[in-house]
């Protein structure tokens, strides 16, 4: 997902027509003054406040009738305006200084981008904000609860406090679902707790090219590793429908389908990304063995709720003259492919302002996708714009209504299956757990597991307690740099701007004599090991892409020189790369005696020393191919040339 800079006030351009009367939004403000108790924090006593007497007695009020029955009575209720209310989405910024615009809009949903959280940033305050929010949602007429939407893609990174996970590249280099879904499981807890009922997670790309931003979402290059770790969609949404209605659960997104991680190197247009949102250049043979694939199993044995296409396109090159089509364009592989073979029986909900990458005016982009069978249509800062369009559209004729009948009933089974018509409200029996040690034990853990031991030489690993340690390297104490992107803001930030341990900190718990020096300026003599943390800064999505902002694979100068600097007078040297994907390492590897790969782990740090003192041995394995050089790129398993420094699925124990 793409997100901008939240506003705090809509554009003059977006200013709303209200549909209604004065009269009819004075009653509006009324409903919502007697929905919304006085206190801080609102009551999850159900939409009844907000009901007309003997409201009850209709059909789609009733719990004790079956989802599909309640459904078809909500959808036979609806007028146009309010059908295609609940096909849309908007960025809480753009409503929240005037929020009656969710009761005018009839909106269905709300979200927050990266960065767009309430002040404080505390859990208590996400649910006040949220469920104030719920409360103009519900003095609609027909009383439909909004669905609130969150990137809760390694924890609920928004909220600071949450537990933060190895991003999905660490987890795939743990091979452990039980895990993952145990990880995803602890994000759905803490996220529902705090107000949001949807995750826009997992992402379930296959990373074919380590050029690209978004490496570290991927599981990793291999389609039948993701399909393994899709467990998290368990984790998010439980194993059974009535498992969504419960406070510990979320509905969850596979993303981005299709095709987003094997774009080809160049092809992109957006801004100056290189691959991101480019184009993947593929037969319909490979696309299902290697894009496909990851979709078929959530839908078929996880019941995903919802999936997101991706920004990226689809050219085949087994058709002769064929373009490239934007993937939320394609009725070939939203509805052809996804909705009718494959059986995909929930809602396609679009990439932040997708649309406005397809050709055409407004209008047509919104029929183009649309009939192509997008359902919800993420308009951050253009609801207003898009329901009138859309409404247009359908009186016309160019938009079939079947077409909007068939999202609509998509997006209410959802609402019904999580139980926002009886318990519209945040449930926050958990808010206690956001951030706990419990919790965090479980993200110490992953982060264990995921560490990949590239080489130790001379047994240089484990590590003993009473050795004298210095340790080198920004990235041995910065708990933004280890968590990435998508953490507290979209792009990430450098910086201690989450609760957490440090690597450095791990390892000062861990042995009784250790010296830091970030430049490895400090005197280097009298130590038994050196210690250089090396790797990237925080990025997200194209921003990330090599070659955009001076992005390479190559370690930075200021790395390779505190690796000369520390091997050359330590004679045990370690190095850990904490990064999204793999570097070029070739040239320095020799100079050390072991090297770990760290990914991106989090806020539990201690997890990266636990594996160096062994506490918890090496199991992590290569989830993507290492490559030599950044011209090996893409380099993948099962390549006719296959040359790498390390192999897909490499990786050492501690007494190698």
């Amino acid at each position: 997902m793409r997100y901008q800079p939240v506003r705090g006030v809509l554009p003059s351009r977006l200013t709303i027509s209200r549909r209604r009367t004065a009269g009819a939004l004075l009653a509006a403000a009324a409903l919502v003054a007697t929905a919304v108790p006085a206190s801080s924090a609102l009551a999850d006593t159900g939409t009844a406040a907000s009901r007309p007497a003997g409201s009850r007695t209709l059909p789609y009020l009733n719990p004790k009738l079956p989802v599909p029955r309640r459904v078809s009575d909500l959808l036979g209720r609806m007028t146009l305006a309010e059908k295609i209310g609940q096909m849309t989405q908007a960025e809480r910024g753009s409503v929240d200084a005037d929020r009656t615009q969710i009761t005018a809009l009839a909106l269905g949903s709300l979200l927050s981008g990266g960065g767009s959280t309430p002040t404080p940033n505390t859990p208590a305050a996400w649910a006040d904000m949220i469920d104030g929010y719920q409360a103009h949602a519900l003095s609609t007429r027909l009383h439909i609860p909004l669905l609130y939407g969150i990137d809760s893609v390694h924890g609920d990174g928004n909220l600071v406090g949450a537990t933060i996970f190895p991003h999905n590249i660490g987890m795939g280099a743990t091979r452990d679902p039980g895990l993952v879904r145990e990880e995803e499981h602890i994000t759905a807890t803490e996220t529902r707790a705090t107000g949001p009922q949807w995750v826009f997670a997992p992402c379930v790309c296959v990373a074919r090219d380590d050029r690209w931003g978004r490496t570290y979402e991927s599981f990793g290059e291999d389609p039948a590793l993701v399909q393994r770790m899709e467990s998290a969609i368990d984790g998010f949404q439980g194993t059974r429908k009535k498992d969504l209605a419960k406070p510990d659960h979320v509905l969850a997104t596979a993303k981005h389908y299709a095709g987003d991680g094997d774009t080809t190197y160049g092809t992109s247009t957006t801004n100056d990304y290189t691959i991101d949102r480019g184009v993947t250049s593929t037969s319909h043979q490979r696309f299902d063995a290697v894009d496909l694939a990851p979709y078929v199993t959530p839908v078929q044995a996880h019941h995903v709720g919802s999936i997101m296409p991706s920004y990226s396109s689809v050219q085949w090159t087994d058709v002769p003259g064929s373009e490239p089509v934007k993937m939320s364009a394609s009725k070939e592989l939203l509805t052809d492919v996804l909705k009718q073979k494959i059986g995909f029986d929930g809602f396609l909900i679009s990439d932040w302002d997708a649309i406005a990458q397809l050709p055409g005016d407004f209008a047509t982009q919104v029929r183009t996708s649309v009939n192509a069978g997008m359902d919800m249509f993420m308009q951050p800062y253009d609801a207003p714009q898009f329901e009138q369009t859309l409404t247009a559209e359908v009186r016309a004729g160019r938009v079939p209504m079947s077409r909007i009948d068939d999202a609509v009933s998509r997006i209410l089974r959802a609402k019904f299956e999580l139980g926002l018509f009886e318990h519209p409200y945040t449930d926050r029996t958990d808010i206690g757990t956001v951030g706990s040690p419990a919790h965090r034990a479980v993200a110490r853990r992953a982060v264990a597991e995921s560490q990949v031991l590239l080489k130790n030489d001379h047994h240089a690993l484990p590590l003993k307690r009473s050795q004298r340690i210095y340790v080198a390297g920004a990235n041995a104490d910065d708990l933004g740099n280890q968590a990435g992107g998508w953490t507290v803001s979209w792009q990430g930030r450098s910086g201690n701007a989450i609760p957490g341990t440090t690597i450095l900190q791990g390892i000062q718990k861990d042995a009784e004599n250790v010296t830091y020096s970030a430049d490895a300026a400090a005197p280097t003599s009298g130590y038994d090991v050196g210690i250089v943390v090396v790797g990237e800064t925080p990025y997200a999505e194209g921003v990330g892409d090599v070659g955009t902002g001076g992005h390479t694979l190559n370690l930075s100068a200021t790395d390779q020189a505190n690796i000369d600097r520390v091997c050359s007078a330590i004679t045990t040297c370690i190095v850990l790369d904490v990064a999204g994907r793999p570097q070029i390492i070739t040239d320095q590897l020799p100079k050390t005696d072991g090297f770990v790969m760290s990914w991106l782990p989090g806020s539990e740090g201690e997890g990266v020393a636990d594996v160096l003192f062994g506490k918890h041995p090496f199991t992590g394995r290569l989830p993507v191919t290492w490559p030599r050089s950044q011209a090996q790129e893409p380099i993948n398993i099962g390549d006719a040339h296959y040359d790498p420094l390390f192999p897909y699925g490499f990786g050492l124990t501690a007494k190698h």
